[in-house]
């Protein structure tokens, strides 16, 4: 009876502990109560009750990926090609992802292999090749309304790879060598064409610098002649300035040492004499010199007479 009782006791336990259940984050439960939805449990510390509520799902609420195996598609101009394509989705709506499919994951797989076939069969190869973002979005958006019944937002489509056949790929290779080639002729014709353009404006550059030095040189020798000559009519200048002063001088000695009127006008008609220095034809004298003048020359007249 004893050991009855013990077992029970453990039996007990065991039911209460399992009845105790405690959810993670970014988890939900989905419980039944008799084969029937009874709620969702959130994050947290939950009981059921034994032996009648049941956890059907636990259901993880972080965004999740999808990476499905290259589908063949045929293209606008009946080219065939693979295709694989990556799905970022997230469960919004435990109850609707538990309850709306049977598969969740093979009915995504599935609807974005159709969604895939009906965009890529309205455009043609090249489009296809150029136009991944928007073949993703289509797919966003077509996808995103299909599985909303089932819970399941789809966040993202990416479109992870494009295969075209292999004489397509030659092609292509073929023609990106050609197109590679073309590039490198025309950058080289366009170094070539920068290279001259950049000779010309060089010799440009140095005929005008020639001419700018020559006009610089052509300056400075007109000043050089015209230093020259102000500095020449100024020696002259002065010089004549100089010989002035020193019949000045030689005058107001004369008069210092006592000399008469007479000799002081005869020396300022010497003055006059080496002014004039023979060039002048003309030459003013003050009025008291004209006496002088005609003494001068009337003494001249008798001592030829006297010889």
């Amino acid at each position: 009876m004893y050991i009855f009782f013990i077992i029970l006791v453990v039996v007990v336990l065991v039911i209460a502990v399992s009845c105790f259940k405690i959810v993670p984050q970014a988890q939900a439960y989905v419980i039944e109560r008799l084969g029937a939805y009874q709620g969702t449990w959130s994050v947290g510390f939950h009981v059921k009750a034994p032996f009648v509520d049941k956890v059907a799902r636990r259901v993880n609420l972080k965004e999740q990926v999808a990476d499905f195996p290259p589908q063949p598609v045929i293209t606008k101009d009946n080219v065939t090609m693979r295709i694989d394509t990556v799905v970022f989705y997230q469960i919004t709506d435990p109850k609707l992802f538990t309850y709306g499919v049977e598969n969740p994951m093979m009915a995504i797989e599935n609807l974005t292999a159709t969604t895939l076939r009906n965009i890529i069969g309205d455009l043609e190869l090249d489009q296809t090749l150029t136009s991944r973002e928007t073949i993703n979005t289509k797919m966003r958006a077509a996808l995103d309304i299909a599985t909303d019944p089932w819970g399941i937002k789809v966040n993202r489509v990416e479109l992870k790879n494009i295969i075209p056949p292999a004489e397509i790929q030659n092609a292509m290779e073929r023609q990106m060598k050609a197109e590679r080639e073309r590039r490198e002729a025309v950058t080289k014709a366009e170094g070539e064409k920068k290279a001259k353009i950049l000779e010309a404006e060089g010799a440009k550059e140095s005929a005008i610098l020639r001419a700018e030095a020559d006009k610089q040189s052509a300056i400075l020798r007109a000043e050089a002649e015209k230093e020259k000559m102000i500095r020449e009519a100024e020696g002259e200048a002065e010089a004549i300035l100089k010989v002035q002063q020193a019949n000045a001088e030689g005058i107001r000695l004369l008069k210092d040492a006592g000399a008469d009127e007479a000799v002081l006008k005869i020396k300022s008609l010497e003055a006059f004499e080496k002014v004039a220095d023979g060039q002048a034809t003309t030459i003013l004298l003050p009025a008291e010199l004209e006496g002088i003048a005609s003494l001068g020359t009337a003494l001249k007249e008798g001592a030829k007479a006297v010889r």
